[in-house]
């Protein structure tokens, strides 16, 4: 048996070696890109939520406020959730988060704008996503997203055919499944955010 160890060891040092310096060339690497990654997600956050409220000319994080929101997410574990007060001078327009969920092919993960009382949908857009090209990949198409716009916060129904009226909205053709998951990304999150926000003392008529 000690043969055979030894037999083995000589005959793949070489790849135990590179296979050590592989990764830790990885983690040296990840480490030192990772807030250079993370900076650049913010950027494309910060751009997304400009464009959705194109109104507020400042994007106040509440962790700046000394707050944070933590939701159950659609896999049933905890995570922190970064929410910006939309401000237009002094006055709170809206209120903008990140959620994350399942899609067809990989997660989906998106930024939704509701008013500032939680009561109407301002819009959302796909801050990362790798569904099918093509078909999936059209929940980032302005005609699917602009459904979105005014609806209430009460809970969205999806539809296959017909008119995307009242809370309901209409499937892209080809692509229902990936449309369900953002149907059911924002359903989940708007009511678990607003609960916890509520939880806080953040939302009333009287919080701007």
């Amino acid at each position: 048996m000690t043969d055979k160890i030894k037999y083995f060891v000589q005959q793949s040092w070489l790849l135990i070696v590179s296979s050590f310096c592989f990764g830790l060339l990885l983690a040296i690497a990840n480490a030192a890109w990772s807030p250079r990654i993370e900076q650049n997600r913010i950027n494309k956050l910060n751009a997304l939520a400009g464009r959705l409220i194109p109104e507020a000319n400042d994007f106040v994080p509440l962790e700046k406020m000394g707050v944070t929101i933590e939701v159950t997410t659609l896999k049933g574990d905890r995570k922190k959730v970064d929410i910006y007060k939309a401000m237009a001078g002094e006055q709170c327009l809206d209120w903008t988060f990140n959620a994350v969920g399942p899609g067809f092919q990989d997660k989906i993960e998106l930024i939704i704008a509701v008013d500032k009382d939680f009561e109407t949908i301002a819009g959302f857009d796909v801050l990362a996503s790798n569904e099918s090209p093509g078909t999936g990949e059209r929940i980032k198409e302005k005609d699917f997203r602009k459904q979105f716009e005014g609806k209430p916060t009460v809970k969205l129904e999806l539809i296959k055919s017909g008119k995307a009226k009242d809370n309901k909205i209409l499937a892209i053709s080809g692509a229902t499944i990936s449309s369900e998951f953002v149907v059911e990304i924002i359903n989940h999150y708007i009511k678990e955010v607003r609960e916890e926000m509520q939880k806080k003392g953040l939302l009333g008529n009287d919080k701007e």
